[in-house]
This record gives C-alpha cells, sequence and structure tokens, in this order.
C-alpha cells in the first residue's frame, strides 16, 4: 500500500513539472498565463504575430486567423473586446493537433491537443457573436515547455456596417431616404 502511494505521489509531482501537454486547462483561460512550474514568459518583443483574413467583421460570418512566425507547439487563443479577460464568439472546428477550450462558451477558445509542431498554415476560424462592435486576438504561443511568449495580440477589428438599428443599411432608415428623395425630386419639379 506505502509503495502504491508513493508511486502516485511520484507521478503528480511528474506529471506537474511537465506542463500541459494535451492543452491549457480552463483555469488559465483569463490569464493566459500557462502552469508551467518554474518557466516565466519570454521578455521582449515575440518572434509571432496574429494575422487575420479582414480588419472588419459581420455576425456570423468567420475570419481566419493564423499565427505567423516559427514553428509551436502550444497555443491558448481567443478573441475578446476591450479590457475584459472573457473570450467571445467561437472557434470552428479546430485544426489538427488542437482543441476546443471552454473559456466563456464552450467553444471560447483553441488550445493545443498535443505537442506536436504547429505552423504558419494552421488556420484557426472564428466566428464572431451578434455583440461587440471591436474585437482583437489574444494569445500565448509556446515553442516549448520552457519558452513562451504572454500576451500576443493582434489588431484590432471593427464591426462591419450591418443591418442594425440607426445603421444606414437599416431598411427602415433606407426606405425613408428614398422617400424623402422622391419627395425632394417631385417637389422640384412641380
Amino acid at each position: 500500500m506505502d509503495a502504491v502511494f508513493i508511486g502516485v505521489l511520484l507521478l503528480q509531482a511528474v506529471t506537474s513539472v511537465l506542463g500541459f501537454p494535451n492543452g491549457a486547462p480552463t483555469s488559465v483561460c483569463d490569464s493566459m498565463r500557462p502552469g508551467h512550474s518554474g518557466v516565466q514568459p519570454q521578455p521582449g518583443q515575440p518572434p509571432y504575430i496574429i494575422q487575420t483574413s479582414n480588419s472588419t467583421f459581420r455576425t456570423g460570418e468567420p475570419i481566419r486567423v493564423i499565427i505567423k512566425g516559427p514553428d509551436y507547439s502550444g497555443v491558448l487563443l481567443e478573441a475578446r473586446s476591450g479590457s475584459s479577460t472573457n473570450a467571445l464568439g467561437s472557434w470552428g472546428s479546430p485544426p489538427a493537433n488542437t482543441k476546443y477550450l471552454q473559456c466563456s462558451t464552450s467553444q471560447g477558445a483553441i488550445t493545443h491537443a498535443n505537442t506536436n509542431l504547429k505552423s504558419n498554415l494552421t488556420e484557426y476560424t472564428w466566428i464572431p457573436p451578434p455583440t461587440s462592435t471591436s474585437i482583437y486576438f489574444m494569445a500565448t504561443v509556446a515553442k516549448s515547455r520552457a519558452v513562451y511568449w504572454l500576451n500576443i495580440k493582434s489588431a484590432t477589428l471593427s464591426r462591419d456596417g450591418e443591418v442594425g438599428a440607426g445603421s444606414a443599411a437599416d431598411p427602415e432608415i433606407a426606405a425613408t431616404l428614398e422617400l424623402l428623395l422622391l419627395t425632394l425630386l417631385v417637389s422640384t419639379v412641380f
């Protein structure tokens, strides 16, 4: 019995030292700081940038996201707005070697599923929610367990002019403008 207890303790110690080879835990959704014991994020400018397919977004229209830079083994990727740490929107089917992480919603973040390398060819697909006027993508990228960069931020994306209250694309406002123009045209002719 004592041998089993000691074995369990050793196994627990070894797994906590190895980090999280099967993805980030939900406990790091807000801070995005890996729980790699005794390891600090790399200082200075990261060798990674987050590239998006668009600079604007529309509800339900997917945005492609790529992390450009050297191959990496670990990732935590979320969409956020303002100073909030809540993940926004949802992610499409995770690419190979990645999986969903439940941050704010069941598909609110993407993390690594294993330590297989991901590259510039790894494409993530984000689905915008009906809320938020602007968003940015935030990532933690790990080249290895001991080498990672925290708070890699994309450019801010703004909501494209969608049909909605007060928008020039709103059908009621468009009809009112057409009626006003028609009235002005008729009044100048007669």
